[in-house]
């Protein structure tokens, strides 16, 4: 089978096949080989390719985790922070970018604080776009690493029971992670305050549960999502102590479920809030792994891309 991806940008788990999704995990097989050889750190897949990571809104694990995958496949890398730019100062997003394109770059890795900015941009100009978030829309390399470390631990997604836990109505992590999982034949239910599940939730075929023990006694797999304080312009709980009451793990419910579940967190991680240090720090947690692994899959999705240009 070819190494094309069925897409030119990376948009949203919604516009990947299975396939797609197939083909990616199996770049980033050979891509942790590399990551994981104590003698080849990087290889020239894409040394003739210039990429600009333009992040609208702060990041650091995203904006690491991209670059260093960058630089493993020899790119040349451009960073761009919006809040030290023109921006600042009134530039439009097609401005910027176009400003950027000029110094021909071929692919933009873009995090922007609204929905459906990436798609905007790819039908504005020529260069592949790569969205790193787009507000409360989707996030789909943080999808496409959740997924991969899941069939990491268990050889397969398919089959398997997936609760995500916090704040969904916030989350991009949480849409994107719904639509990847559901492609590959997961179970998914979402728990959380009834005031921080959306209402449309229950047309994305997914299970809803407001009692934490119910979804962990459920789940094969728990990715806990933080509560996205900056994204809150009303209060949707009283305070974080009565969230961290209801609806925060810690070692003592973990030990007390009736089987062993694999925890998840797609960082940064509240320690002490959605999660305790000695359920993060456990061996039931691949929250570390996931971190390598995004790499990896990053690494996968560029070179991919990189392949479809003329």
């Amino acid at each position: 089978m070819a190494e094309k991806l069925s897409t030119k940008h990376l948009l949203g788990i919604k516009d990947l096949r299975e396939s797609d999704i197939g083909l990616i995990f199996n770049a980033a097989d050979r891509f942790k080989d590399v990551l994981n050889s104590p003698v080849i750190k990087k290889v020239p897949s894409l040394r003739d390719i210039t990429i600009a990571n333009i992040f609208f809104e702060n990041s650091t694990r995203t904006r690491l985790s991209f670059e260093l995958a960058q630089k493993r496949l020899s790119a040349d890398v451009v960073n761009f922070a919006a809040s030290s730019s023109s921006v600042s100062k009134g530039e439009t997003l097609i401005d910027t970018v176009n400003n950027i394109l000029a110094m021909k770059v071929d692919m933009v890795v873009m995090r922007h604080p609204y929905p459906g900015a990436g798609i905007f941009l790819s039908r504005h100009i020529n260069a592949q776009i790569v969205n790193a978030g787009d507000g409360a829309h989707e996030h789909p390399t943080q999808a496409l690493l959740d997924a991969y470390s899941i069939r990491e631990r268990y050889g397969d997604v398919a089959g398997k029971k997936v609760a995500i836990i916090g704040d969904i109505l916030h989350s991009r992590v949480a849409l994107s992670n719904i639509l990847c999982l559901h492609k590959l034949g997961a179970e998914v239910m979402v728990c959380g305050p009834p005031t921080l599940i959306p209402k449309y939730i229950h047309t994305l075929g997914v299970k809803t549960e407001y009692d934490l023990r119910k979804a962990l006694n459920w789940c094969d797999v728990a990715n806990m999502l933080r509560i996205q304080l900056e994204r809150q312009d009303i209060k949707y709980f009283p305070t974080l102590r009565e969230y961290t009451m209801l609806y925060g793990l810690n070692k003592k419910i973990l030990d007390s479920l009736d089987k062993e579940i694999t925890i998840m967190h797609p960082g940064p991680v509240n320690r002490g809030v959605e999660i305790t240090s000695d359920v993060a720090d456990s061996k039931q947690s691949v929250i570390l792994d996931q971190v390598e692994n995004g790499v990896a899959i990053r690494m996968a999705v560029l070179y991919l891309l990189a392949s479809q240009r003329d």
